[in-house]
């Protein structure tokens, strides 16, 4: 790890580049960027002390989204290597939760952009010139994908983030089928690792309308966009199974969990990785079909 420090303007990763570290804002700011050397570039977000950034490079091999760009003189950042990410977890273990929580709020972040862009698809169908500014803005954050492809994880990346390490676990419980294991509207600072047996997730679950999201099987994670943003449940879990067998993983277990099981640490963050990677594919999709629809409309 190394502290590195850059004046206002200066770029510290360029859009499109291939990395092996991430970053963590020590003092100033800095902003990251889409398209940023063009005269029309847009400012994604902008991240002050104790943000981190860049750490989908480290995770998940992906090229970097946007450039990161010094906002003020004197910015001061720490550069954390691949090779450096158990140093960095084990000096302070909180860093675990708080890579956890850089990377779900980039899915709730990207999530409301798609519903906007969705709703953007849907009004095209009706007359080009009923879509809003907003939608529109959302729409151009993400439009130079189209250049530059954004895959999916393959069914192989799939496969892999499902194999999950065994090892110590702690928090293991047994339900018989019918029992709810976290309800909708909670709030419960834990998610959830299923062992063996399928658990379902529902909506409105025991009432009129309720409706079975997806339905989860051994070796899948859960419910850790609830710990780590404290949101209440957006939906109910229940045991589908006799014998349902789930690990409970609370913010405060996982300097345990990384001391005796490093491995399973790294599959929970390559899980919420690839939840980010398949929302921003099926995003810049939607982004391209749109383009080309206003495209044909002139």
């Amino acid at each position: 790890m190394a502290e590195k420090q850059f004046q206002k303007d200066d770029v510290i990763f360029h859009q499109g580049d291939e990395g092996n570290s991430f970053y963590q804002v020590i003092d100033g700011s800095v902003g990251i960027f889409v398209s940023y050397d063009d005269e029309e570039n847009i400012k994604l977000t902008e991240l002050h002390k104790g943000e981190l950034f860049g750490e989908m490079a480290v995770i998940d091999a992906y090229p970097r989204s946007g450039s990161a760009v010094a906002l003020e003189d004197g910015t001061k950042l720490k550069e954390i290597a691949a090779d450096d990410l158990d140093t960095y977890f084990k000096s302070e273990p909180e860093n675990i939760v708080l890579l956890m929580k850089t990377l779900s709020k980039r899915i709730r972040d990207l999530t409301e952009d798609y519903e906007k862009v969705k709703e953007t698809a849907a009004e095209l169908d009706v007359e080009a010139s009923s879509i809003d500014k907003s939608s529109l803005r959302a729409l151009k954050k993400y439009s130079n994908f189209r250049q530059r492809k954004i895959e999916a994880p393959s069914a192989e990346i799939a496969r892999e983030v499902q194999k999950h390490v065994k090892g110590f676990a702690k928090n293991v419980a047994s339900y018989p089928s019918g029992t709810i294991i976290c309800k909708e509207g909670d709030t419960v600072k834990c998610m959830y690792d299923i062992q063996y047996g399928r658990v379902g997730i529902f909506s409105h679950f025991g009432q009129e309308d309720q409706v079975q999201l997806t339905t989860l099987s051994s070796n899948c994670f859960f419910g850790e966009m609830g710990m780590v943003d404290e949101a209440p449940r957006s939906a109910t879990a229940v045991a589908l199974d006799d014998e349902t067998t789930v690990e409970t993983i609370y913010p405060e277990d996982f300097a345990e969990l990384f001391e005796k099981n490093p491995l399973k640490v790294n599959q929970i963050l390559q899980h919420i990785s690839s939840r980010l990677r398949t929302l921003t594919s099926q995003y810049c999709d939607t982004c391209e079909k749109i383009a080309q629809k206003l495209e044909e409309k002139g």
